[in-house]
């Protein structure tokens, strides 16, 4: 689930696009009051939850406490929601570092919050797949980020980006999909990985610039639209958007995300999946709130009735 530190482009939001507008239907609402998560679509890990007087909304967040030096995984781990096939997502959360947070230093890690697609089990490890998306803060520097290594053809591998193909990966190691850089590509065993990525243009969360704001909530919501295709030919008019505190700091109307070669893909999968790869300096913890998942094309999505139950204020099942 690496992706290495070779940032492709950086995005900052005009000054007249600061305001953050409503992001269309709420699908879901997760607050965390009780532990029937299974019930709400959530499966594949129990996360610890605690009591939190601190908590924006309610009374219990989700911990994530990396408790020895080393550790790569926190207690609690991930887990994951079922969502319905949407081409258009945003989706928000509130985060809170512990004080004596460390980030890692070197460009990449720790993974967060991640899309998945209908293209890949239910259980695919979201570091090699046909589209997995990240939202994330990395040393400080929100960003957002693609990888589609399943899609890499390995017969094309640092393709010059005039030669990029319907057939080839659009993050990263068969040329340039959207005019936003060639990408990431190396090698992890017999597979070929990629990375594309965008970030704010400053740190934002931590230490040194702001350590007062690394003990604080932070709101971070982040919108993936998939770019669409027509005729068996893929259209460089894919969104990425993130905000931090209500601030639009990337701001990208022109990505791809999927080629004519899958353009059936829809986002299905919320991934929760904190991964500080290289092992934390020492034990830590990130509280999670308040989580949020929104379509962007309400009127085309037909939502299970298990689907979308927004949880009230201090509500039980």
């Amino acid at each position: 689930m690496t992706i290495l530190s070779c940032v492709l482009a950086i995005a900052s939001a005009p000054e007249a696009q600061q305001t953050l507008a409503s992001p269309g239907s709420l699908l879901v609402h997760e607050s965390f009051e009780d532990t029937s998560l299974a019930s709400r679509g959530w499966y594949d890990g129990a996360p610890v939850i605690v009591e939190d007087p601190t908590a924006p909304d309610g009374s219990h967040v989700i911990l994530w406490h990396w408790s020895q030096t080393g550790a790569i995984s926190p207690d609690g781990g991930s887990v994951r929601l079922r969502l319905p096939p949407l081409e258009d997502v945003t989706i928000g959360y509130r985060l809170r570092l512990s004080s004596d947070w460390t980030w890692t230093q070197r460009g990449y890690h720790p993974h967060t919050f991640s899309l998945l697609t209908n293209l890949d089990p239910e259980y695919v490890g979201p570091g090699y797949t046909h589209l997995t998306t990240y939202a994330e803060v990395v040393d400080g520097v929100p960003r957002l980020a693609l990888q589609d290594g399943r899609n890499v053809d390995p017969t094309h591998i640092d393709a010059d980006e005039a030669l990029w193909s319907e057939d080839g990966a659009v993050a990263g190691c068969n040329g340039d999909a959207d005019g936003h850089g060639l990408g990431d590509c190396y090698r992890a065993g017999d597979n070929w990985l990629n990375a594309k990525v965008w970030q704010a243009d400053r740190v934002l969360l931590g230490s040194p610039v702001a350590p007062d704001e690394t003990t604080s909530w932070h709101e971070i919501r982040a919108r993936f639209r998939l770019n669409s295709v027509a005729d068996g030919v893929t259209h460089r008019d894919g969104v990425l958007q993130m905000w931090f505190d209500g601030e639009l700091i990337i701001d990208v109307q022109n990505a791809v995300l999927r080629s004519a070669r899958h353009s059936f893909m829809m986002f299905n999968q919320l991934f929760l999946g904190p991964y500080y790869g290289p092992g934390v300096e020492q034990p830590q913890s990130i509280w999670i709130d308040d989580i949020r998942v929104w379509a962007s094309t309400p009127s085309t999505v037909t939502v299970p009735a298990s689907w979308g139950q927004v949880k009230t204020r201090g509500a039980n099942n």
